[in-house]
């Protein structure tokens, strides 16, 4: 009986806090940790890594992968990690390197060229040199002498399309998708190779003339054959010689395989001292050939695994919960860790995806985005909400994840924008990075990237495009809510609460007056009202995961102040929803 008057004394005691008292007491949950980490963030560190990865194209097995994945071993040895298997039980800091035999051959492109022959004379059209992405993955190599052969072009990628162009033994150009033109025209009907075109319109091809968009064909051992994907430049100068008249190319190309291969990824850890097996994961892919994707994303987590063992290490940072910190081959490695070890996956509580964390904004056109977990604005995209370029679809209710990680993160990462001229954005769930596994085991997961990006994908992403200064906010911002919350105690999380519940109230807010221009357009006012509605339910079901925040469990303090977060915000939500209904009555 006495419990249960304590308790309801809580709950009161918390509905008549204000938000302002309550941030008053603590004006920012992270800053002790900030104070921290932004004096010892070095992103030359990270710069080092994105200049060392750049000098390959990194696919699972190859040896530019494999030198990517020691460099950072090294890296997390010379930091005090040491190596699992030799580490003693008092070593809070350690890495392991994980094989996994490969079922496919490991492929590198090693060298090629394209140019047109004609009275003995070569024009050049690509070169390896230039234009590293100019062989498709799985591509195999010519004669040494290369290959002659007549090009021909065919304007689409049909069955009928290539059986009127009789392209047995000659080489093939189209727009299109390579993989089909490859496909059709080699595998089925015998042609030495392949060209195609097709560069998505945000890399701004005709500016851009020679960048290409690296891309694959399936392996075939029987065709061995080759594949290219071309710039517009060289799709241009290849048009305007057909126009004049029969071309002939001469085509080099060089690759490796190797086979049996072997897949090797990082899993490095931090030990909490408290709930162990609780956990904060980040990862960041390392196959791929480009620098800002995802050279930053590997050198900006090996340098937020530096400062973190340093922190440790000194006794600035004790972490309750252990931190993780994944690299290997994108989504494979995190949905892997997730899966392998159904005890541990218990205990992960977050996960994020550092992926393309490092563009210089100027130079690629993009902006650092936080791609959120499915929120209703992966469904009703308006006002300040947009999809990238990228793409994303419209999701349906069922797909919503209520969760405060959201919120957290973006204010974390706001936090680190004060004073520094640090532009931070957020776009609806798109999916396609390290971030799905997580919320394909139900567990919250956020991407924190760039985009739009003149040079995604493209041979022109190489570490000139690559900001240390985007690298350092993003890295800091990272470790920081990993190392908050690895340690939160009741105050943190009721200061987190406050901050979803200020986030909630704004969003209703900003909703309420998006419908009610809608209504005055002839809206539906059932309809706006179910979109605030949703909005008001998301944020309700995104407080009470807040119980979870606190180490060991939530106190009944913290409890109360969530439940009368929860009540404040259903207020909000009913009163913007008859303010609406009101409206349409006058």
């Amino acid at each position: 009986m006495v419990e249960a008057r304590v308790h309801r004394a809580l709950i009161a005691a918390a509905l008549l806090l204000t938000s302002a008292q309550i941030i008053s007491a603590q004006s920012g949950p992270a800053d002790a940790h900030f104070a921290l980490v932004r004096p010892r963030f070095d992103a030359s560190h990270s710069m080092e890594t994105v200049a060392y990865l750049d000098r390959y194209v990194r696919w699972p097995g190859n040896a530019g992968f494999d030198s990517s994945i020691m460099h950072v071993v090294a890296k997390l040895a010379a930091a005090g990690y040491v190596e699992k298997s030799v580490a003693k039980s008092s070593d809070r800091l350690t890495y392991r390197i994980e094989r996994y035999p490969m079922s496919r051959p490991a492929w590198e492109p090693l060298d090629a060229t394209v140019a047109i022959t004609s009275g003995g004379k070569l024009t050049p059209v690509l070169a390896f040199a230039t234009n590293r992405n100019m062989l498709a993955t799985n591509s195999f190599s010519t004669p040494a002498s290369g290959v002659d052969a007549e090009l021909v072009r065919v304007n689409a990628v049909t069955p009928a399309a290539l059986d009127s162009a009789h392209v047995k033994g000659k080489i093939v150009i189209a727009d299109g998708r390579l993989s089909q033109l490859f496909m059709l025209a080699v595998q089925q009907r015998g042609a030495l190779g392949v060209l195609a075109y097709s560069m998505p319109k945000y890399t701004q091809p005709e500016r851009y003339r020679s960048s290409i968009q690296f891309t694959s064909v399936a392996y075939d051992s029987s065709k061995s054959a080759w594949a290219m994907p071309i710039s517009y430049g060289a799709r241009e100068q290849l048009n305007n010689a057909l126009a004049a008249g029969p071309v002939t190319l001469h085509v080099v190309t060089k690759s490796r395989f190797t086979n049996p291969a072997t897949e090797l990824a990082i899993v490095a850890e931090i030990r909490g001292s408290v709930l162990p097996e609780e956990r904060w994961v980040w990862s960041a892919h390392v196959q791929e050939p480009g620098a800002n994707d995802n050279a930053t994303g590997v050198g900006t987590l090996q340098e937020m695994a530096r400062v973190a063992a340093d922190l440790v290490k000194s006794g600035k940072e004790d972490p309750k919960r252990t931190l993780t910190f994944l690299w290997g081959q994108e989504i494979t490695e995190t949905d892997r860790y997730i899966r392998q070890d159904p005890e541990r996956a218990k205990g992960i509580r977050w996960g994020m995806s550092l992926d393309m964390v490092g563009e210089d904004t100027q130079k690629t056109g993009g902006t650092f985005l936080i791609e959120k977990m499915p929120d209703p604005s992966a469904i009703w995209t308006r006002g300040e909400d947009h999809h990238t370029e990228w793409g994303g679809s419209v999701l349906k209710e069922d797909r919503m994840t209520p969760h405060y990680f959201n919120d957290y993160v973006l204010q974390r990462c706001l936090d680190q924008a004060k004073g520094t001229g640090w532009v931070v954005k957020t776009n609806p769930f798109e999916g396609g990075s390290d971030h799905t596994p997580f919320l394909t085991a139900h567990k919250p997961g956020l991407l924190l990237w760039h985009f739009t990006d003149v040079f995604y994908h493209t041979d022109g992403d190489r570490k000139e495009m690559v900001s240390a200064g985007e690298m350092k906010n993003s890295g800091i911002a990272a470790l920081v809510s990993g190392l908050t919350m690895a340690s939160a105690d009741g105050p943190t999380a009721r200061a987190i609460v406050t901050e979803l519940e200020h986030a909630a109230l704004a969003r209703i807010e900003t909703e309420r007056k998006l419908s009610a221009d809608t209504l005055t357009r002839g809206g539906s006012t059932a309809y706006e009202s179910h979109i605030l509605e949703v909005w008001g339910a998301w944020y309700r079901d995104a407080l009470k995961t807040a119980d979870d925040i606190e180490v060991g469990g939530s106190s009944d303090i913290t409890k109360a102040a969530i439940a009368a977060s929860v009540k404040r915000v259903d207020d909000a939500t009913a009163r913007a929803i008859a303010n609406l209904k009101s409206s349409t009555n006058r």
